[in-house]
């Protein structure tokens, strides 16, 4: 099977000019990730609780998370159909920008006590986290084959700066709070709305010219040379994926999915990674607790798993790029089935659940990083942004579903019953590579 190191680059991807663009809007989205980043870690930590403070009352603390998460779920086709028709520049700094007016609305609900203040802007907030997610996709619209997936985690990668500084924002936020004579919990939705404004600025001001839409030119002119040596429906296909662009249809998408194997691999791989991630490590802390391990334990057992998750993606997109994204991805379910295993067993034990949430977080990053380049490099461009926020939509919805079953089941079952679950949750992803080996 081949690897990314195989696939020649096309000639426009290694012209210079090409070339420069592509660093500089890995740096510019890079830059908007740690700001924006920061915003959207806020929304972690101080979000429950100013939900708590603004209904008085627990149950609006989960609604909170609810919130964020739906908002998330349901703007990633949106933003990715915006993307299609005016590129990722509009799209991801309108994304952010949609995520500034959140956190207006809910430092309004906190001066206020609003409760539909407070639910409306959590769902606007959480486009900031769909915008965070897509960003990574525009790092590889202009990225050689073999250096699509790395590309990809340094974006990624610079999530990991926004999510350890972002839910500490509660202290600070309290002295600005106190000196613009607000709410104490809305200080840190200050910090928060500017920081979400300003990743918006940065994309608007710096990311220029537009790499979704360079791409595409750059495939434009290059398509009369493919079309006069091609087969002859070559320029019937150019032809549909134009009308697939202007049109930026979901269902054209949908049906590149359907039959595009490569396509589906890396679509079921990062949804079924996510929600995987997303059941195992919302409960971790419950399960921890009552097993009578401490905040501190469990404060440093939730960091290595974001450590797991971010630090170490730009050695898994060289992986990536280096070895392939499909060994990569079932790499990455080995790591799952050994986080499931330490997980499951060792709830007695602080150092084993230590070691299985890390495993937990790296098994997500090898999904992520090589199923979104995979998922990049099996779609045409005319139909990126379509099938890359549906995927991030189904991605988000089931994720969300996951996390909300895994209270109930564990609650019924256990703990060591929630990480087997989640390990026969992987075995369809090897299923699917199995079969894509033996049809090749």
């Amino acid at each position: 099977m081949s690897t990314p190191q195989d696939i020649a680059p096309t000639p426009w991807q290694e012209e210079a000019r090409v070339r420069a663009v592509q660093k500089r809007t890995v740096r510019v989205l890079s830059a908007a990730q740690i700001v924006g980043g920061v915003g959207v870690g806020v929304s972690v930590s101080v979000g429950p609780l100013l939900a708590e403070s603004v209904a008085q009352s627990e149950t609006y603390a989960g609604l909170a998370r609810t919130a964020t998460t739906a908002g998330a779920a349901l703007v990633g086709i949106p933003l990715a159909l915006l993307a299609q028709r005016r590129g990722r520049r509009t799209s991801l700094g309108a994304g952010w920008l949609v995520a500034a007016a959140g956190g207006g609305l809910l430092i309004a609900s906190a001066v206020n006590r609003s409760i539909p203040l407070l639910i409306v802007g959590m769902l606007l907030f959480g486009v900031g986290s769909a915008t965070n997610q897509q960003s990574r996709y525009a790092a590889a619209d202009l990225a050689a084959p073999h250096r699509r997936a790395h590309a990809l985690s340094i974006v990624l990668w610079s999530t990991t700066i926004g999510s350890v500084i972002g839910p500490n924002l509660a202290d600070p936020g309290a002295a600005v709070a106190s000196a613009l004579h607000l709410p104490r919990l809305a200080g840190a939705f200050v910090l928060a709305t500017v920081c979400t404004a300003a990743a918006s600025v940065l994309l608007w001001g710096l990311m220029r010219p537009d790499p979704l839409t360079l791409s595409r030119r750059c495939q434009d002119a290059d398509a009369p040379a493919e079309e006069d040596t091609a087969i002859p429906t070559a320029r019937a296909e150019t032809a549909a994926r134009k009308r697939d662009s202007q049109n930026g249809t979901v269902r054209a998408g949908l049906r590149h999915l359907r039959h595009t194997p490569q396509a589906a691999f890396a679509f079921v791989t990062i949804v079924v990674a996510h929600t995987v991630m997303a059941a195992v490590m919302t409960m971790t802390p419950v399960s921890m607790s009552e097993h009578g391990h401490g905040l501190t334990v469990v404060g440093v057992t939730i960091s290595g798993h974001l450590l797991g998750m971010y630090a170490f993606s730009p050695v898994v997109g060289r992986l990536s790029d280096r070895i392939g994204h499909m060994p990569t991805i079932v790499a990455g379910q080995a790591v799952f089935l050994v986080s499931a295993a330490l997980s499951g067993m060792g709830h007695n034990s602080a150092s084993m659940m230590m070691a299985g949430l890390f495993l937990l977080g790296l098994g997500w990053s090898f999904s992520l990083v090589a199923g979104s380049a995979m998922l990049s490099e099996t779609t045409p461009v005319a139909l990126l942004p379509g099938v890359q926020g549906t995927t991030d939509t189904a991605m988000n919805v089931v994720a969300a579903v996951g996390a909300g079953l895994a209270g109930p089941l564990m609650g019924w079952a256990g703990f060591g019953v929630l990480n087997a679950v989640a390990a026969v949750l992987v075995l369809p992803v090897l299923a699917f590579w199995a079969l894509l080996v033996r049809a090749r």
